[in-house]
This record gives structure tokens, sequence and C-alpha cells, in this order.
């Protein structure tokens, strides 16, 4: 089973899941000889029978197959597989139920690698994006800081915080598919070019849903881009139907943008800053956030 295979269709379209899949085609179809017969289960599942196999030597086949996807790189992100297998020692022995036992095997397997899988495959995403934007590590790291502080504040639970920890580890996640070039532009974006990075909170929100240990943070990355007063996007969304991890990290990002700059905009003082966000205070941000990031700020 190809792992990670919704979230790589998701994040850079179906053209590059079907690469990942050709690849693991042509790793399986290296290792195994002419009268083995391997065969497209289902939509990230294979099959192999190996006539005349015992289970050592499928346990080594197996082996080889990890061993060789860890060489397999498609758009940067690793290839991954879960295996399982059974061995059907007679004639008499019923085909399906050994292959339902290789595949409760491989499920087992599955359980135990899918996490890991999936935090390589958004490790590389991440990377890429810091590779040609400004979403860079210390620009999430001391988004982190500061909206633990906010959090703290707030006396948010432990839950809660954690929560926002990934959310602003993941926020602009959708910004992957988006040209480098849009992504660092010192001038003006056209209407066009806009449009493509308004796009980025709903593919933001579809990654996330793909992996299971991100689909509590879908929502919040989906409305990061929201407004207190109804006027940003996706959805257009008013005042407390924003949810509140997603209007902290609204003010925390803007924090970060206004006193570190961008390529086309120099970094604000301490004191311009504060005056933007008590003039964007009830329009943009919610007011009594704004209040409690200041009271932050001062001390």
């Amino acid at each position: 089973d190809l792992n990670g295979l919704k979230l790589v269709n998701d994040t850079y379209g179906h053209a590059v899941g079907d690469e990942m899949l050709k690849s693991v085609a042509a790793v399986l179809k290296k290792l195994c000889r002419k009268e083995e017969v391997i065969a497209r289960w289902g939509g990230d599942e294979f099959v192999i029978l190996l006539p005349q196999t015992g289970a050592k030597e499928a346990e080594a086949i197996c082996r080889r197959v990890k061993s060789s996807c860890q060489e397999v790189y498609v758009e940067d992100v690793p290839v991954s597989l879960s295996l399982g297998y059974a061995c059907k020692g007679s004639m008499d022995k019923d085909l399906s139920k050994k292959i339902r036992e290789a595949e409760n095997y491989m499920y087992k397997q599955k359980l135990i690698e899918s996490r890991s899988s999936k935090s390589g495959v958004l490790d590389t995403l991440l990377k890429s994006l810091g590779e040609k934007s400004q979403e860079t590590e210390m620009h999430i790291r001391r988004m982190q800081k500061v909206s633990r502080q906010i959090a703290e504040k707030m006396d948010l639970s432990d839950t809660e915080l954690g929560r926002l920890e990934l959310l602003v580890r993941l926020h602009d996640i959708g910004k992957i598919n988006i040209s480098g070039d849009i992504l660092s532009k010192e001038g003006s974006l056209t209407k066009e070019e806009w449009e493509i990075i308004k796009e980025h909170p709903e593919i933001g929100y579809r990654i996330a849903r793909a992996t299971e240990e991100f689909s509590h943070v879908a929502e919040d990355i989906l409305a990061h881009h929201e407004r207190w007063d109804g006027s940003g996007y996706p959805r257009g969304l008013k005042r407390e139907k924003i949810s509140l991890l997603a209007r902290i990290v609204a003010i925390v990002d803007a924090y970060d943008v206004m006193s570190k700059g961008r390529p086309y905009k120099e970094p604000m003082s301490q004191e311009e800053i504060v005056a933007e966000l008590k003039r964007c205070a009830g329009t943009q941000f919610d007011p009594e956030l704004v209040e409690i990031f200041l009271s932050v700020l001062e001390e």
C-alpha cells in the first residue's frame, strides 16, 4: 500500500500521484522475477503473487522493496510503502483467505509507519515552501513563540495550545502549488496573481483534511484569512463565526510580516505596528484579541 497518496494528490494534483504509482510499479517490476505476477489491486494498493516462495524469502523481498523505495522521490516527496505477506503452503488452501491475511498484516504495518511517512511528506512540503517563499522555519518559530504568549495570556488549554502551534506550522501550506515567482514577487501582484494567492486557504484545507493527524486544524487553515468585518476570504465569515485560533493566527502573522518586512515592504517600527493594529481592530482583526496582543507586546 502506497503511503500518503491522497496527501500527494490533494497537494500536487493527480498527475503527480500517478507518477508516484508508476514509480512504485517500476520498483516492483525491477525486483521481481518473470514468473511472478504483479497487479494493481486498488487505488493505492498492489499485490504480488510469488510462486514457490517461502515465508523467509517473502520477508526478504519486502525488505528489498522498502529499501529500494527509500531512494525514490517524486516532486521531492519520498515514496513510502507498507507491506504485508502470507504464504499458501498447499494447493487446497483458499487463495482469497491468504490475500486477506497478507492485507491484515500490511494494515498493521501501515498503522505503525503511516504517521512517520506522512510527517516525512509534510516536512518535505514545508521545506519546498520555504525554498520558494518567505514561509521560512524562522517565520514559523517566531509566530509560534508569539502565539504561545497570547494563548498563555488567555489561559487556553494544553490541547488548544497544541492545535494553535500546529496551525501556525501549517497555515500557509496551501501555497505549495503557487509559483515561487508570485510568492517572492517584489512589485504589486496583478489581479490574476492575487486570485491565485487567494486559493491557498482552500488548498491548505484539502491537504490537512487528507491527513488524519492534521485534519483537526483544517477548518482553522481555511479561515485564517477571514476578517472580523466579513470582508475576508474565502467564505466571508464574520466575527465569532471565524474560529478563535484562526483569529489569533491572523494577528500573529500580520505582526511578523510588519516587524520583519517582505521583499516589497520595509519593516515597521514597534510604534507603527501598534498604531496599525489599533487601526485595524474591529475591521480586519478581533478587537478583544488585539487588546490582549498589545498587552503581550507591552510585557
